[in-house]
């Protein structure tokens, strides 16, 4: 065989598939090491960029795909190969089989000639950068690397749930400016005491408002349906005039019902308006539990036939009035019907399983108290019906939309273009709740044959294409409505849901997931968002979803691989719904502070201020660096001093804050004074003078330092000992060195000092103020040293201190 072309080697698409495409043809005429020799080649190419994929479930359109695109798939050894779907919406037996049997051929193709399971094998210890799974869980996303794309995202049960939708939607108004109520069927949970009485209020208000609306419909209605709207209504709508002969037959009700029925309506706009928050609930005039029995029963007998009112012109223009104000506040008013319909759902199960039609609130609790399971596990969810949906000849249908979240923060979606209807497989009936007619879902329509009462006009495999319907729209004279009302409503809905459920989701980078959503449409062509489903069935079930299907999954890989080496790259049929603004941070310029000192801490105990202090010459050669102080209250001075100083400096009539430096060491500072060195005259120790203080009030008796005799130690750098060493517990050198003089045990602890600088008192007491001092040059120019130290190093000795009387 030949070896690789070089545009082959390059990445050339077209020479690749060439490449692909007579591998089959001449693998099994060459030798095995050619074979091998050219998926090596392949899978080293793949390696190098990156382009490896493992599959979980059917995908066959995915993995094809994906192998035109140069990638090599990594299997699950440890998984079956097909695995049927889990989805709400599965595709038939029969077509399963046959996709089944079809994937079962391609695996003993591979097993034999297929080059691809060579190349499988080359890349069994490579790391898949591509994981497409029918189920989350079927990986551990959270283990996953940055670069490795997965098609699911983490915490998603808050919109693709039953019960996470409707405890969703309630929360819209607080993220956007839109009513749920005008696209979601309003929605109830029953696992709760407070959700149940909810529902009960809701079909008690909806019960009132349908009288109200059969007294109308006995005025406006005729025998015939009206089919102006895309056949909206049908038979069986329940808008049904009753017979003049008929009433004879018929139990008589009074226009009691209809008065005591205005009455919970007014009630109910009264609500609306808050006119209920001053009365109290002694005063309120809301029906008794046996009047609502009462009336809950007669609705029954009304509406189903049973019974008619007597003389119900008499409140034909009062029942309008009310409906108007209704309709314009509760935008489900249209939808609601006459028969007080709800559909009950298991809160988290799909495929249509377990889910029924009801039209009387006591069945409906007795169904949800049947289930003994724990609260947490009793999870039922209850939905107004849309009693009145666009029917196409006598049918009911849903529109199945798939849209694509490729990031959620910032949240982008994208939305697909073409999408397709379900039919049902019965005509449609208010007067039968069986969910073959009411659910169009092609898991529970799959069971069932077609009517021989539906119309012939309709697909014998149930399934329209939207371009399909926009024909029948056209045909009808509402060709505009698709593009004007249809679809931008639809993508007005799935927006408004996402941004919803935007702080429940684990954003997790580098995945993406594509959703099916399930509308159905009013008369007014209004859709409504059913549900939302999470990994949606992609089988080829049915020519139209043989074609979609395909066709959907082709343009996710446009959108999630080619987009991310070329931004204008093909991307199918998907179209950018949204993309949320990027917050942008403000600019942060940092600014350099600098805090030069030493902290001081408050004094706790007041004391008198000093007014003269005498220091030793000694004392002048001290000075500090740059001291910021914040200021405090006068401290009290000590009593006068009992000793002199040699060389002492006299302060008089100088008064001082507490936090500021003495003013004899500012000025000896200034004018540069020559200082005399202690050196000599103390065996090469350095003496800190003994502060001589006298205090401002001479009644106030006369304190003085202790005299403590230094005990000389036999090391070289021996230290003497004295109260005043409290005075400085740490002294900071020129160069930054800390001078922490030991305390040696035994001496006896004498009252405190006051402190050199801010004339506070020294930190021998806790929670007192201190200030260490800094040691600068001396006036000569020479740094302070002890003995047995060489010159330059600018080490400081300990320093003895001695006090005179």
């Amino acid at each position: 065989m030949e070896p690789l072309s070089s545009a082959a080697r390059e990445g050339d698409p077209r020479e690749e598939s060439k490449l692909k495409r007579g591998i089959l043809q001449d693998v099994t005429s060459s030798p095995k090491l050619d074979r091998y020799k050219i998926a090596r080649q392949l899978t080293e190419k793949a390696i190098k960029e990156k382009k490896i994929f493992s599959i979980y479930g059917h995908y066959p359109v995915i993995r094809a795909t994906l192998r035109r695109k140069g990638w090599v798939e990594k299997k699950f050894h440890f998984l079956p190969r097909v695995i049927p779907n889990v989805d709400d919406d599965g595709a038939g037996v029969t077509e399963h089989k046959q996709a089944e049997g079809k994937e079962n051929e391609e695996v003993a193709l591979e097993k034999t000639d297929d080059i691809h399971d060579v190349m499988s094998r080359l890349v069994k210890n490579e790391v898949p950068y591509l994981l497409w799974t029918i189920k989350r869980d079927v990986i551990d996303y959270h283990s996953l690397n940055c670069d490795q794309m997965l098609n699911h995202y983490g915490k998603t049960a808050s919109f693709t749930t039953k019960i996470g939708l409707c405890v969703n939607m309630r929360s819209l108004p607080w993220y956007v400016q839109a009513n749920p109520d005008s696209f979601f069927p309003r929605c109830y949970g029953l696992c709760t005491e407070s959700e149940k009485q909810e529902f009960l209020d809701d079909f008690r208000r909806t019960a009132a408002s349908s009288i109200l609306k059969w007294v109308v419909s006995q005025q406006h209605c005729s025998g015939s349906q009206p089919h102006g709207r895309g056949e909206a209504g049908g038979p069986g709508s329940g808008h049904r005039k009753v017979p003049e002969n008929a009433e004879s037959k018929l139990m008589g009700l009074s226009g009691q019902l209809v008065d005591t029925a205005c009455k919970v309506c007014q009630a109910y706009l009264g609500r609306l308006e808050h006119e209920d928050i001053d009365v109290s609930e002694d005063t309120s005039e809301d029906l008794t539990e046996d009047e609502w029995k009462d009336l809950t029963e007669q609705y029954y007998s009304l509406i189903h036939g049973d019974a008619f009112i007597s003389n119900s012109r008499n409140h034909l223009s009062q029942c309008q009035a009310l409906l108007n104000k209704i309709t314009s506040v509760n935008p489900q008013t249209e939808i609601d019907g006459l028969r007080n319909i709800w559909i009950i759902k298991p809160a988290a199960k799909s495929r249509g399983r377990d889910i029924v039609c009801m039209n009387r609130v006591e069945e409906i609790l007795e169904l949800v108290a049947a289930d003994h399971l724990p609260a947490k596990d009793n999870k039922w969810v209850v939905q107004k019906y849309i009693e009145t949906p666009l029917l196409i000849y006598d049918t009911k249908f849903d529109i199945r939309q798939w849209f694509l979240v490729t990031d959620w923060n910032p949240l982008t979606i994208w939305f697909y273009k073409e999408s397709y209807l379900r039919f049902s497989t019965q005509r449609f009936s208010l007067e039968n709740l069986d969910s073959a007619i009411h659910l169009c879902n092609n898991s529970i329509q799959k069971h069932l044959k077609n009517d021989k009462d539906r119309s012939p006009l309709l697909p014998y495999h149930n399934m329209w294409t939207s371009t399909r319907f926009r024909e029948y729209l056209q045909k009808r004279g509402r060709g505009t409505v698709w593009a004007s009302v249809i679809y931008p409503s639809m993508k007005r809905a799935i927006t408004n849901t996402m941004r919803v459920a935007q702080d429940h989701v684990e954003p997790r980078k580098n995945s993406f997931e594509l959703y099916g959503a399930d509308f159905i449409l009013g008369r007014d062509f209004q859709p409504w968002l059913i549900e939302i489903n999470s990994s949606p069935t992609m089988h080829a079930s049915t020519p139209v979803t043989a074609q979609l299907c395909a066709q959907v999954q082709e343009d996710t890989i446009k959108v999630v691989v080619d987009r991310k080496v070329d931004r204008n790259c093909d991307i199918g049929n998907f179209e950018l719904l949204w993309r949320q603004p990027a917050v942008e941070l403000p600019p942060f310029h940092g600014s350099d502070l600098c805090v030069e000192g030493v902290s001081v801490k408050r004094t706790k105990k007041h004391m008198p201020p000093i007014s003269n202090v005498t220091f030793s010459s000694s004392l002048l050669n001290i000075q500090p660096l740059k001291v910021r102080c914040p200021s405090a209250m006068p401290r009290p001075a000590l009593g006068p001093p009992q000793m002199a100083l040699q060389q002492d400096l006299k302060v008089k009539d100088a008064k001082v804050l507490a936090c500021t430096l003495p003013v004899p060491i500012k000025r000896a500072a200034e004018r540069s004074c020559k200082v005399q060195s202690a050196n000599a005259e103390s065996g090469g120790r350095t003496e800190l003078p003994t502060c001589h203080f006298q205090h401002i009030d001479s009644k106030t008796p006369k304190t003085g330092l202790t005299k403590a005799e230094s005990h000389r130690h036999s090391e070289a750098n021996s230290l003497s000992v004295h109260p005043l060493l409290s005075v400085l517990p740490r002294v900071k050198t020129v160069e930054g060195a800390l001078f922490q003089p030991p305390k040696p045990p035994g001496l006896p602890r004498g009252p405190p000092a006051p402190c050199l600088v801010c004339l506070g008192l020294t930190a021998t007491q806790p929670g007192l103020q201190t200030l260490p001092l800094l040691l600068r040059h001396g006036a000569a120019g020479r740094p302070l040293r002890g003995p047995g130290r060489r010159p330059g190093r600018r080490h400081m000795d300990p320093i003895t201190l001695r006090t005179e009387d």
